[in-house]
């Protein structure tokens, strides 16, 4: 037979023992879930960062310069606009978004969170990773005159040139610094991208035999690539070194990364050929771009939608590369085209601004 205490009655308008334990221990959890809103986390925030016109001006050093200038070249007008996209990111390691915040992020289509160390990778300083990035927009500016300039009929130098050699590298003791790759197993390279694909057919089986250009003197070695990470590779560095036929100057300031590459080398077409591109309308994109004119992938393409959509634009040009990316996030009245190279690009936008058919060219998912 259980017995039970009767408890004792509250006073007159106080609250029972049992009341008060509950009272106090929401009052404790709400605290406690306060304090660990407002507590660090190990995310940044990605969201739409500034547009800027290729056609238009931007400000640099004070005034209004525009984007793109060819000084020397007959130029004809433009209308509408090619918008290139950035992405903003709030945070940096020790000085992250509280956890408040990153919900909101979760809960806002426009934003993402991303581990810090996505975007900021260990061991790397803010001032390295802010060189590289402006760095990357350099080589990117280049890569985007060289891809305009072929994609009009342009004929210049354009050299694979070695930067560096990688530890236990293949290529050491044949390759050197400042080699001019000029081709591969007989074929001609004139980007990075043709280098990669002519070493990766090659394989790892069989030398790769390269015509080099040194100090002047041209010459033939063989190197057999060997797989790292899945990748079939020289075990060098390259880059690009370009000597232009025309003076196109390109001016961004505080911007960094090679994705507007691709967008850049529009405007630059659009400047140099009779006929406004994009018969007024606006449109926006995203991609990098090699001097062959091919469209590679990017990151952040979610927040560019969104600051496509915020900047006006019905038509996006997205690298076919990102499509799953795109895929469910693609704001309303917006057409989301994908892309491989310059020139599929330059063909969608003309079409485009003569208002034609624009269903035979291929698209993202769509959302």
């Amino acid at each position: 037979m259980a017995l039970f205490a009767d408890e004792p009655s509250p006073r007159p308008g106080g609250r029972s023992r049992r009341e008060r334990i509950g009272w106090g221990a929401v009052t404790t959890a709400v605290v406690i879930a306060i304090v660990f809103a407002l507590l660090p986390s190990p995310y940044v925030i990605e969201q739409p960062g500034p547009v800027y016109d290729t056609l238009g001006v931007a400000d640099h050093d004070g005034g209004e310069v525009p984007l793109i200038e060819i000084p020397d070249e007959e130029t004809f007008p433009t209308d509408g606009e090619l918008n290139l996209l950035t992405v903003t990111v709030l945070g940096r390691p020790g000085q992250t978004p509280n956890w408040l915040e990153v919900l909101a992020a979760w809960l806002d289509r426009t934003r993402s969170a991303v581990p810090v160390e996505a975007i900021f990778p260990p061991g790397l300083s803010d001032e390295d990773r802010d060189a590289q990035n402006e760095a990357a927009m350099v080589d990117s500016q280049q890569d985007a005159i060289a891809a305009a300039l072929v994609e009009l009929g342009y004929d210049f130098p354009r050299d694979v040139t070695v930067a560096g050699i990688l530890d236990d590298s293949p290529a050491a003791g044949a390759l050197e610094e400042n080699d001019v790759v000029a081709a591969v197993n007989g074929r001609p390279v004139h980007s990075i991208e043709e280098l990669r694909t002519a070493v990766r057919e090659n394989g790892v089986e069989a030398p790769a035999r390269l015509d080099i250009v040194r100090d002047g003197a041209e010459q033939t070695i063989e190197v057999t690539p060997v797989e790292r990470d899945g990748t079939v590779v020289l075990g060098v560095g390259v880059r690009m070194r370009y000597e232009f036929p025309i003076d196109v100057e390109l001016q961004l300031d505080n911007v960094g990364g090679p994705s507007a590459g691709m967008m850049f080398a529009l405007g630059i077409v659009d400047k140099l050929t009779p006929g406004a591109m994009t018969g007024g309308e606006i449109v926006a994109g995203t991609g990098t771009i090699d001097a062959a004119g091919s469209v590679g992938a990017i990151g952040g393409i979610r927040q560019k939608l969104w600051g496509a959509e915020e900047a006006g634009a019905d038509w996006f040009l997205a690298p076919e590369s990102n499509c799953d990316e795109v895929s469910g996030h693609v704001p309303d009245g917006i057409d989301v085209f994908a892309v491989t190279t310059l020139d599929e690009a330059r063909t969608i936008v003309e079409t485009i601004g003569e208002g034609g058919d624009t269903s035979r060219f291929a698209s993202c998912p769509a959302p």
